[in-house]
């Protein structure tokens, strides 16, 4: 059922394969290490998309790049979670893929080994303007900016929807891109969203400040509103360069794979303020979903037909 005009999502983004290595040990090198091996679908901005319909957001849609080796597939399992799927198949570049390691002895933190396949080859004209129809918000994974034609794409996405009057969300997505692709030309090409939703170390890439609450705060000067993950310390909402209200992380949680737990923070945080939900009663909600995203092994929510009303 389509959600109420003006209160769908569209993420635009990245769907890969996720091969998840869980290891109980630390990796031993030039020999064996045991570990439980699954293939699954990832990608930031599928997963996101796929939180924000299992918490219960009616209209949501992904865009994306995917090669033809994986696009049934991916596309199968974007639609059992509830997501209206436009992905474009490339005919000659492969899915993306990124091994996940976790480690069991350091508290179930990832690592990934990335190859971006077809997502970074994402172009402008894979877009179509009639998937903003109906749209409230453009959420865009921060991995499309680490390449020419992906940023471009991204750009123009951000322009569309500001031209319509709608907002938009990007999270930074990784640091050590960050890094690589320069900090300059990711902050340019972010200008005008509205909201910014990164991790620590990816606030203290973009400013050069190593303590959190200085990162987000300076980061609030640029963007209207900056929701700074913090992980098992929960989360910042900063304007104007000032904090307004800390949430903390939702109680109770064992983590078996940190996999994604940004992106079901990110999913709930949309689905919760679509649905009306204050700032801070939003970012509570994106701290239970990703509390409920270390417990289980992969990036995505499970897929049931009954999902979580948004903002509850």
């Amino acid at each position: 059922m389509r959600a109420e005009r003006g209160k769908g999502l569209l993420v635009l983004g990245d769907v890969v394969t996720d091969v998840v290595a869980c290891h109980p040990d630390p990796l031993a090198p030039g020999t064996d290490t045991a570990a439980a091996i699954r293939s699954v679908p990832g990608g930031a901005g599928a997963n996101v998309a796929c939180w924000a319909a299992y918490r219960g957001l009616a209209d949501v849609r992904f865009a994306g790049r995917v090669g033809a080796d994986a696009a049934q597939w991916h596309a199968r399992r974007l639609t059992d979670a509830g997501v209206r799927a436009h992905l474009v198949v490339d005919e000659e570049a492969p899915t993306g893929t990124v091994v996940c390691l976790v480690n069991g002895a350091a508290g179930a933190e990832r690592t990934f080994l990335t190859d971006s396949g077809a997502v970074l080859r994402l172009r402008p004209g894979d877009v179509p303007p009639a998937l903003f129809d109906g749209v409230g918000h453009l959420h865009v994974s921060g991995y499309l900016f680490f390449a020419e034609s992906s940023r471009a794409a991204a750009v123009e996405a951000i322009r569309t929807a500001r031209e319509r009057g709608i907002g938009v969300s990007v999270d930074p997505a990784s640091a050590g891109f960050l890094a690589q692709t320069g900090v300059g030309r990711f902050l340019d090409a972010v200008a005008g969203v509205t909201v910014l939703l990164p991790s620590h170390d990816e606030a203290r890439c973009l400013t050069g400040r190593t303590e959190p609450v200085a990162a987000a705060c300076q980061l609030s000067r640029r963007f209207p509103l900056v929701v700074a993950k913090q992980g098992a310390q929960g989360a910042l909402i900063c304007r104007a360069g000032e904090v307004v209200a800390r949430i903390p992380a939702a109680p109770g949680a064992t983590a078996v794979d940190t996999t994604g737990a940004g992106d079901a923070f990110t999913g709930a945080f949309l689905a919760a303020r679509l649905a009306g939900a204050s700032d801070a009663e939003a970012v509570a909600q994106g701290c239970r979903a990703g509390a409920d995203a270390v417990v289980r092994v992969g990036a995505r929510p499970p897929v049931v037909r009954d999902r979580h009303p948004a903002g509850a």
